[in-house]
């Protein structure tokens, strides 16, 4: 009776057989999310329209955006299509509203323009499949494939046509290509990156203050060598094998960690559906 109701529940954009379930709860994608919020940063655009409507440059108050953060991409990759939709129209209902200034201009723009919210789009997409490849997580190039054209579904939420998004691993490097012309570290951009290894936390999670530095360092280190140049860092190669090596021991280290303390409770019921689903495949190729 438990198995039957879970085959007909409804789980969400991606649900039991995708990459993205696959991916998103390992707790090394954790670096991920914050190398997605320094990338992102690098569109001026993007990053003005953030700073000037949000509390990300309040230091009393960023830590409760972030907290929202977590909880819509928690809602996002897990829940089922009533709460994404639910979570995507108060989304795109507050974007529809606000402006930003541009501050080499002066005009004005909005912040839901399609190129802001594509660029936030795919900075969330490469950062998580960048760690996750770097650190270990099994992935062909067919799943890293995969997994990019699941993540159109996502970029659906937030108002993009699935159809003008990049929907493989290559199409998502041209379209970095393209971008670099366009993007450099402004102001703000460069004041975030500071306050990333002294960020402002409740008292409950002082130990993160100290641990800051050292994932610091880490995250900066996973971005691509021309955003660490932009951001005035050294974009050498070592950093890169550093970072992979890293990525790799943490990875590692979870994998020890049982599974009931190693994930979320989504994440543990989406590798539980997970497995249930390949065991109904194996199942069918059998009788078949």
């Amino acid at each position: 009776m438990h198995e039957a109701s879970e085959e007909r529940a409804d789980h969400g954009l991606f649900g039991p057989g995708s990459v993205t379930w696959h991916v998103m709860g390992e707790p090394v994608l954790i670096v991920g999310g914050i190398r997605a919020l320094l990338l992102q940063a690098l569109h001026p655009r993007t990053m003005w329209g953030t700073a000037q409507n949000s509390e990300l440059m309040d230091p009393s108050a960023a830590w409760s955006r972030l907290v929202r953060t977590v909880e819509f991409v928690r809602v996002r990759t897990y829940g089922t299509h009533e709460e994404v939709e639910r979570v995507g129209r108060r989304v795109r209902r507050l974007h529809s509203k606000l402006t930003g200034l541009d501050m080499r201009t002066g005009d004005t723009f909005p912040v839901d323009d399609p190129e802001n919210l594509l660029w936030v789009h795919m900075g969330e997409v490469d950062s998580y499949l960048d760690v996750a490849r770097r650190a270990g997580v099994p992935l062909t190039a067919r799943d890293a494939d995969a997994f990019v054209d699941e993540q159109r579904r996502a970029a659906a939420v937030v108002g993009l046509d699935p159809a003008d998004v990049p929907a493989t691993v290559a199409e998502m490097r041209d379209y970095y290509a393209g971008m670099r012309r366009q993007i450099w570290a402004c102001r703000e951009a460069r004041e975030g990156l500071r306050r990333m290894f002294s960020p402002a936390v409740p008292r409950p999670l002082l130990p993160l203050k100290i641990a800051a530095p050292g994932i610091g360092v880490l995250v900066v280190s996973t971005l691509p060598r021309w955003a660490r140049r932009m951001y005035g860092l050294p974009g050498l190669p070592t950093s890169d094998l550093a970072a992979t090596v890293t990525l790799k021991g943490l990875y590692r280290t979870t994998q020890v960690v049982p599974e009931r303390f190693r994930y979320s409770p989504d994440a543990r019921r989406a590798r539980r559906l997970t497995r249930e689903h390949e065991t109904g495949l194996a199942t069918w190729s059998i009788a078949s």
